[in-house]
């Protein structure tokens, strides 16, 4: 079991007046750059001290035009990050691959990052979210074809002498020639994020990547989707590792369970209710009808539509409690689910500094020991008696 600090880097101060979507058309004026400079500095402080407190690894994103998350170069926070620490693992998760002309950009700037840390770099594939293609005006029906393309030009640049030619639909490249190159050999550790697309998982399963859930809903979903991930393994003609695969997952912990809700269920809601409008916007011909069919079932689950804080725990949206409760719950997901990464988001919508750094260390101190001794290396996750057919 690997535990990571996930950062989205959200904006935290919407006007109250505004009620409009975080995503796309959220008007520019309402970021505020001072506002920038300290959140920005604050956040890198903040997966700064998951080193510290012996977390694996740290994980950044990608997202554009929105204040759900205002990093839209995650390269920029890896590099310093990359610098500032010594032996986390650093995951970007991940470049969308459909908006890099040329790609070769993607492969650079991540040989870049993997030399600074001498080697930390998880590089993280994503075809990018829906709403981006409206952003970049890039057809969304080309989406799946370029992220193709993409991967095979980043990993040919990574594994093959250069210089050589690159001529495919999409991208075409007279003198492929990529310095640096990667510290890691032949390449480094793949990760490819993902909602539930059954293309994704194949792709994924052919590689022999690693496939991590996104969050923001039911955790029957995620058992669902890991299940169906298992078997893309299983019909790519292998068993597939627990570490091939990872929950994203808000976390939060206090002294007490009534502590924890107190101070954590205002900041989760101004998330759900002010930064989640217009992610899931799916522009047509972005999904596939049969992934599209696929995640439909689950569609209903996602956390916008949540109201109480009861469907909160009952869904398990968010593991909020004391360690011990942090810890139980944690436990009875992760053998439900069988995945061998556990992406923490421990900072959330307006969770302020002070409120972010103890639950960093009370997970830390009070509860990522524990879950090692629960899940020793080599030791099967899954419990095979609640798994999906």
């Amino acid at each position: 079991m690997r535990f990571f600090s996930f950062h989205l880097m959200p904006y935290p101060a919407l006007p109250p007046d505004y009620d409009g979507p975080a995503w796309i058309t959220c008007p520019n004026r309402l970021f505020d750059p001072q506002v920038g400079h300290e959140v920005y500095n604050r956040y890198l402080d903040e997966l700064i001290l998951a080193e510290e407190l012996g977390f694996d690894g740290v994980c950044v994103n990608e997202h554009h035009q929105n204040a759900y998350g205002i990093m839209p170069s995650p390269n920029l926070i890896a590099s310093a990050l990359a610098r500032q620490t010594t032996r986390v693992k650093i995951a970007v998760v991940g470049n969308a691959l459909p908006l890099y002309d040329p790609p070769t950009r993607v492969a650079e700037e991540f040989a870049m990052i993997d030399c600074i840390s001498g080697g930390r770099l998880i590089a993280g594939f994503v075809v990018g979210g829906g709403p981006e293609y409206y952003s970049f005006s890039i057809n969304p029906a080309h989406a799946r074809e370029r992220f193709y393309e993409a991967h095979d030009l980043i990993i040919k640049a990574w594994t093959e002498p250069g210089p050589f030619e690159f001529i495919g639909k999409h991208y075409r490249i007279r003198y492929v020639n990529t310095w640096p190159r990667p510290v890691q050999q032949p390449h480094p550790e793949v990760w490819v994020p993902g909602v539930g697309s059954l293309e994704t998982m194949e792709f994924v399963a052919a590689h022999r990547y690693a496939y991590m859930g996104i969050p923001y809903f039911h955790i029957s979903v995620f058992e669902r989707t890991f299940g169906m991930f298992r078997d893309a393994c299983e019909r790519a003609g292998y068993q597939a590792d627990p570490m091939q695969s990872g929950w994203l997952e808000p976390i939060f912990v206090a002294e007490t369970d009534a502590d924890a809700r107190r101070l954590y269920e205002e900041h989760f809601f101004y998330f759900v209710k002010r930064l989640l409008p217009g992610i899931n916007i799916q522009p047509p011909g972005y999904t596939t009808l049969r992934s599209y069919e696929s995640m439909l079932k689950g569609a209903n689950t996602f956390a916008i539509n949540l109201e109480t804080w009861d469907e909160v725990v009952e869904g398990q949206y968010a593991i909020v409690g004391s360690p011990d409760t942090v810890y139980e719950k944690l436990v009875e997901n992760l053998h439900r689910l069988g995945t061998g990464n556990l992406l923490g988001l421990f900072q959330l919508g307006t969770l302020p500094a002070d409120l972010t750094r103890r639950n960093l260390e009370l997970f830390a101190t009070e509860v990522m020991p524990r879950l090692r001794k629960e899940f020793p290396e080599g030791q099967a996750i899954l419990q095979q008696s609640e798994a999906v057919a």
